[in-house]
């Protein structure tokens, strides 16, 4: 079934053609991803898709009672909403339906009003999907619901603006880069929520691992056309080296056939019979094809590096807080050549902390860093970002260097290098506000790469660059005679350039783990299949037990209780009052809206520890009762 059509459409900023004519389909159950170069218009279209904006020319056509929704690459949400106004506003009848109980819940007293919403919730049959929606915004670490849209983080905006998509249960999902500032476990966790969903499904994505997962079907703009795959990511990367190869085997076979024709036209034919108007005609179609130029431009990364010295960059028992919360406490390592360190954690366990006390931002509470005299940072940081709006992209790069001094004695124009970065003549002079975001970033990364770096840290630099810039940025960095530190959450990138990782645990807490992200989600996952086989044989040890309670119970009556236990027995009431106040204290916290997301995080390890403390001590009570008689 055909759930949306592109018929001829063509679109256009300025004086810029970003697509033209373009004409494809999806169909129901379909997981669609389109993969094209930085500036293509990507987002532009997907934007049409959506309805948020039109074609210049053609059609788009929409099945009807499809429902759409859009997760655009910088959500513009209402900011003068709560989190649960703004996820429960839809016109989805069972949405209105679970917000109605929701806020009932938070009325208890009302006894009609909640029994009103729980009716309501039984003639829909809501509750399960009250469940999924909890659990989504579980998965996305979204807690307080009543916080205002207006104090979010740009992260927090885009988690938010995501799970406002999937509570909607759409029959088509659009997705502008959905892994965008999310960590690995929740990419991990949407990654299988999309491939399990049965969903038709469009997006944006320069995670190649999400990809190769997620999407059964590629749709590749290139040179104004669209070629279709079915299948992922890997098998796209295949049959698209096969079309190209068979397109320049076609390309030459026309310029040798061309150069025959064009001898036969230039003795100038009368074209008055059928066969002679033929010929003509199909040595204009020959020359099209003959004339074609496979575009396969890629970045050309060779900027010369800053000579490094014997000391590198050593930092001695740091610490650093703010207020209680500790970011980095009492770490010590100390770099050496060519080192490439991946660096992993949770959101707001002290990653970027980290990187601005290495470059100087910050300052160190206790301990200290010894960089060495050699060393010329590069700092890729996207808050470091700010390019001048005002400005034409060439004079972004004049203000920096006039000429850029390359390996081997070499050097290149402001202009030559521009287009080595992959802004053509005119692009050089478009202003900075016109470019898309992957263009600002590949021209971020040029202004960095000037400065001759030889340390490179690289906070989050895959984020809307595209897949071809990405590849020929890794071969780069691969090559790189430098040391690099990188924070991505793009783990193909990860696992191809980081030897080892440092791993923030939280608390100040960081880990030197040896391996590429894949070893070291392994070696979680090993660990966590340890810790579960280890309580399944603690249950089977204790079971026995049970059973012998359950056998002994006549002669357990006829045993007296000693002194000791009758002493534990009463102690253990205690603690289990003590133990059920703590949980109910626990509960009534979770129900406050106010209490921030690290908080929640500790109160739910703790509850867990109250809950299993509690049947350890039911348990030995019930034993003990047992002989109390």
């Amino acid at each position: 079934m055909n759930f949306l059509s592109v018929e001829n459409i063509t679109k256009s900023l300025g004086l810029r053609v970003l697509f033209s004519n373009l004409t494809f389909g999806i169909n129901q159950g379909q997981k669609v991803a389109l993969v094209a170069k930085n500036g293509t218009g990507k987002t532009s279209l997907l934007k049409i898709l959506a309805g948020k904006d039109s074609p210049d020319t053609g059609v788009v056509s929409v099945r009807k009672d499809i429902k759409i929704a859009f997760l655009d690459q910088e959500p513009d949400l209402p900011l003068d909403k709560t989190i649960f106004d703004a996820v429960y506003d839809a016109e989805n009848p069972l949405l209105k339906t679970i917000m109605s109980y929701e806020l009932a819940l938070e009325h208890p007293d009302d006894a009609k009003k909640l029994q009103k919403a729980i009716d309501q919730m039984d003639a829909l049959q809501a509750w399960d999907y009250e469940i999924r929606i909890k659990q989504i915004l579980g998965e996305l670490k979204i807690y307080d619901l009543h916080q205002e849209m207006g104090s979010l983080s740009g992260g927090q905006k885009k988690r938010v603006a995501m799970a406002m998509a999937l509570v909607q249960n759409p029959d088509l999902l659009i997705m502008d880069e959905p892994t965008n500032h999310l960590d690995f476990d929740m990419i991990e966790w949407l990654e299988e929520y999309l491939e399990s969903e049965k969903m038709t499904l469009l997006m944006v994505t320069h995670d190649r691992y999400f990809l190769d997962r997620v999407c059964n079907q590629i749709i590749e703009l290139e040179n104004g056309q669209i070629y279709s795959y079915s299948g992922n990511y890997s098998y796209f990367i295949e049959k698209k080296a096969e079309r190209q190869a068979t397109q320049a085997a076609s390309i030459d076979k026309a310029k040798n056939l061309y150069t025959t024709e064009l001898e036969w036209m230039r003795r100038m034919p009368k074209a008055r019979g059928t066969k002679s108007k033929s010929r003509i005609d199909s040595f204009y179609d020959l020359e099209k094809v003959a004339k074609q130029r496979l575009e396969d431009k890629k970045v050309q990364l060779d900027i010369q590096m800053n000579r490094l010295g014997g000391k590198i960059l050593e930092l001695h028992h740091v610490r650093k807080s703010f207020g209680d919360k500790k970011m980095v406490d009492d770490f010590s390592y100390v770099f050496k050549r060519n080192e490439r360190i991946g660096i992993v954690g949770v959101n707001g366990a002290g990653k970027s902390t980290f990187l601005k006390l290495i470059t100087g931002e910050l300052e160190v509470d206790g301990g200290k860093i010894v960089t060495g005299e050699t060393v010329v940072f590069g700092y890729y940081n996207q808050d470091g970002m700010k390019l001048p709006e005002d400005k034409r992209v060439i004079e972004v790069v004049k203000d920096i260097a006039e000429f850029i001094p390359l390996t081997k004695g070499k050097s290149l124009t402001a202009a030559q290098l521009l287009e080595r970065f992959l802004f053509s003549g005119d692009q050089q002079y478009t202003y900075v506000s016109k470019l898309s975001g992957g263009e600002r970033r590949r021209l971020y990364l040029c202004t960095l790469l000037m400065k001759n770096p030889n340390f490179l840290i690289l906070d989050e630099p895959t984020n809307d660059l595209d897949i071809m810039t990405l590849q020929v940025l890794e071969d780069f960095l691969e090559d790189f005679p430098g040391c690099l530190l990188i924070v991505s959450h793009d783990r193909y990138f990860m696992d191809r350039l980081t030897q080892h990782l440092f791993i923030f645990e939280g608390d100040g807490i960081i880990t030197d783990f040896n391996g590429n992200y894949s070893d070291y989600r392994d070696y979680m996952l090993i660990k966590e299949a340890e810790k579960s086989r280890q309580k399944t044989e603690n249950k089977v040890i204790e079971a026995p037990k049970q059973e012998i309670l359950v056998v002994s119970t006549t002669a357990a009556k006829t045993k007296k209780m000693s002194f000791k236990e009758k002493q534990e027995f009463e102690q253990l009431e205690k603690e289990i009052a003590q133990l059920e106040n703590r949980k109910a204290e626990i509960t009534s916290i979770f129900e406050n809206p106010s209490v921030n997301p690290d908080e929640l995080q500790k109160l739910s390890a703790e509850m867990e520890q109250v809950v299993n403390s509690l049947e350890e001590k039911e348990l030995r009570w019930l034993e003990l009762s047992e002989l109390a008689g």
